[in-house]
């Protein structure tokens, strides 16, 4: 009986020390964020996050998230599928890259595009003569996105290729059906789930980023400026009530994803 009690006391302080843990660094912080966002009322509220520059710095932030998703997918299903299917030599070195964007500070990323994209190096001295301007412009921003949020939609898709049943795919040959329409009616939709969640955190991360767009953007206000470049001059500038409210439109949007990416996740182990 007393060794009951001492495993079920041990098992309830170890499950109060983990959600004091999970209180103290995570709702505590959304909820200091939410409560100062509307700590002068609704109207300044609505004032802050309705600033030509606080909207657009939002909107554009959107945009190029979207567009680095869409590329991740197409990217991130094709690199996922050939390090899963086919064997060569480098592989397993290319698949411990993959998290790299994961290990490195984000600025150091933002100092790679420069370098490599700047005015004054040889692939940005190539596109300003053919007038297209890279860094401190959208699409550096974009590249940015796309170098932090790289790793989502590949290690997503990558475990449910692995327990993917070849039976069927070995079936549709088997029946007469080409490699393409086996790929889109058999393997793809197996792979579709993950895509998607992939997706939709890689979209929530881009719109965080701030280490790798800061260095490449030029920051300039209705321009390239995005919204946590704006957060980060809002409090420079003394107006946490301003910052907080921005923040909360994509912490909002970051919540909705999450939640969508989870019940994405739930109706595929319910199947």
């Amino acid at each position: 009986m007393n060794a009951l009690f001492r495993g079920k006391g041990w098992s309830f302080g170890f499950r109060s020390t983990i959600m004091l843990y999970f209180i103290l660094l995570i709702v505590l912080p959304i909820a200091g964020i939410y409560t100062q966002s509307f700590s002068l009322g609704w109207g300044p509220f609505w004032e802050s996050v309705s600033d030509p520059l606080a909207w657009k710095a939002v909107l554009l932030t959107v945009k190029l998230a979207v567009i680095a998703t869409v590329l991740n997918m197409f990217l991130g299903t094709m690199i996922g599928w050939v390090l899963i299917r086919y064997r060569f030599p480098g592989r397993r070195l290319l698949n411990s890259l993959v998290d790299l964007p994961f290990a490195l500070p984000t600025a150091v990323g933002g100092l790679m595009i420069l370098l490599l994209l700047g005015p004054n190096s040889l692939a940005g001295g190539l596109a300003g003569k053919a007038g297209f301007e890279i860094v401190f412009h959208e699409p550096a921003i974009v590249i940015a996105m796309l170098f932090v949020t790289f790793p989502f939609v590949i290690r997503a898709i990558q475990p449910l290729l692995e327990e993917m049943d070849k039976s069927e795919e070995e079936a549709a040959y088997t029946l007469g059906a080409t490699r393409v329409k086996t790929f889109f009616s058999v393997i793809f939709p197996t792979m579709l789930p993950g895509i998607l969640s992939g997706a939709m955190l890689a979209f929530s991360r881009g719109l965080a980023e701030f280490g790798a767009v800061v260095l490449v953007a030029g920051n300039i206000p209705g321009k390239t400026l995005i919204a946590s470049v704006y957060i980060f001059g809002e409090i420079e500038s003394n107006n946490p009530q301003g910052a907080a409210a921005v923040s909360v439109l994509l912490l909002t949007l970051s919540f909705l994803i999450l939640w969508t990416v989870n019940l994405i996740q739930a109706r595929r182990a319910g199947q």
